[in-house]
């Protein structure tokens, strides 16, 4: 169990890591826009909140099985591949929560920023670090969604032992076989993981709310 839980940690992990690099950029910048552009970009963010992570599971496979356009690089059932469709399932989420933590901020505070003389970037970083509370809730609202999914990382991975064998699809797999102790003990870890994780993010915000000078 310890084994398959340091690999669900390390796939959704990556993954989340990977959202956040892309998707808090993002975010500011559609947060930060106001053409059709934008908008259709946040349009496409919330909608892909709802995307069937199935549907994620099998476009992945088409292009990383050996006919797809990504065969060669022999990706298929390996932790890469779940943490590319765990990373697509999480984008989505990072995207959306990014611009709306943006958007609830003071709406002269860009203006106002960089009146004083900020650069584009400075101000960018000052309005992330007011947006924090919100960006935390991001990140941990997309490592949850990494960390419970089990369709797509089953398609991708094909829950090989000592591989791609993570809690969910672990989870899964005891069920089938009628194993439910066991399976009740691997959802008990998965269960206690996410509450840790949540715990060290609300921790982390409540220091972020009582840093900031307007509370």
């Amino acid at each position: 169990m310890i084994e398959i839980t340091i690999r669900s940690i390390g796939v959704s992990g990556v993954a989340t890591l990977i959202a956040a690099a892309l998707g808090v950029p993002l975010g500011l910048k559609l947060a930060l826009s106001n053409g059709r552009a934008a908008r259709a970009g946040l349009v496409l963010a919330n909608a892909g909140m709802a995307l069937p992570p199935v549907l994620v599971g099998l476009i992945v496979a088409l292009a990383l099985w050996r006919g797809g356009p990504f065969g060669g690089l022999d990706l298929i059932y390996t932790p890469t591949a779940m943490v590319i469709a765990q990373t697509i399932i999480a984008l989505p989420l990072v995207v959306a929560l990014t611009a709306a933590a943006v958007r609830a901020l003071e709406p002269d505070l860009w203006t106002q920023t960089m009146a004083l003389g900020a650069t584009r970037a400075q101000a960018a970083r000052m309005l992330l670090r007011e947006a924090r509370p919100g960006l935390l809730a991001a990140v941990l609202a997309a490592f949850g969604a990494a960390l419970s999914e089990v369709g797509a990382v089953m398609m991708v991975g094909g829950n090989i032992a000592g591989q791609t064998r993570v809690l969910t699809t672990s989870v899964l797999q005891a069920t089938r076989m009628g194993e439910f102790e066991r399976a009740v003990g691997l959802g008990a870890a998965l269960l206690g993981l996410s509450i840790a994780v949540s715990a060290c993010v609300t921790a982390a915000q409540g220091a972020a709310w009582r840093r900031s000078p307007a509370r």
